[in-house]
């Protein structure tokens, strides 16, 4: 079975290019690209505290072009820290880490609508996903339900308004607290398979599922306060 795109929940693999954005925006003179994935390597709390700092928030914010600057992955992983604040925990920093990654998939609208890349069925209704899940075998149904999960929490969280006005004045029957449910229930379907343990995402998936409204609280703050303007 092909390798699951979203399953990457460690610290991200940074290439040159954030790096050298990271350590430029914040005040240790005299590093370069080469100390500073050396640095890395050897504290990876130093790339914990980059993300997590005023100076670096404060860059991205400000840059016109910033699209081309850093990856989309560093891009959201240094603005979801800014919209979930507070002292977070080691599994926190991994949930984030893994939504960071998501969101720059999902930036390619063909890979929002796939349950793996490359696919040429594109599926945008929960009910469609639900239903080739009911269908698949074992190891595709642990992908569709991550996929469901996955997806939800993107419309839950960065579509909001779109879910409100297709309820509200399309008569839809579905609104946000039923993305919120099917979300959290299918995050906890596929954190018991045994696929999630082999990749290492049960533990983010049981997250997300037990405080899927924090994190979709989140995304909506980002949304509003970094993405949209």
């Amino acid at each position: 079975m092909q390798m699951p795109d979203f399953a990457q929940v460690g610290a991200p693999p940074f290439d040159e290019r954030d790096l050298r954005f990271l350590f430029e925006h914040f005040p240790v003179p005299g590093i370069d690209p080469a100390q500073a994935v050396q640095m890395v390597h050897e504290r990876p709390t130093t790339l914990e505290s980059l993300l997590e700092s005023d100076y670096v928030v404060d860059a991205i914010r400000d840059q016109q072009t910033m699209w081309l600057e850093v990856s989309p992955r560093l891009f959201f992983d240094i603005l979801l820290r800014r919209a979930l604040p507070g002292r977070r925990h080691a599994q926190e920093r991994r949930t984030i880490h893994y939504l960071a990654h998501l969101l720059g998939l999902f930036t390619r609208a063909e890979r929002l609508y796939s349950v793996q890349p490359d696919e040429a069925q594109r599926f945008q209704y929960l009910v469609d996903l639900v239903a080739e899940a009911a269908q698949a075998g074992p190891e595709r149904g642990f992908v569709v339900h991550s996929h469901i999960g996955n997806y939800a929490l993107f419309l839950a969280g960065i579509c909001r308004d779109w879910i409100d006005a297709r309820h509200r004045y399309k008569r839809r029957p579905v609104d946000l607290e039923y993305y919120c449910k099917m979300g959290s229930s299918y995050y906890f379907t596929a954190s018991r398979h045994r696929m999630a343990e082999t990749l290492g995402v049960r533990d983010v998936f049981r997250d997300l599922a037990q405080r899927f409204h924090y994190y979709r609280d989140g995304l909506e703050r980002m949304q509003a306060d970094f993405v949209r303007h």
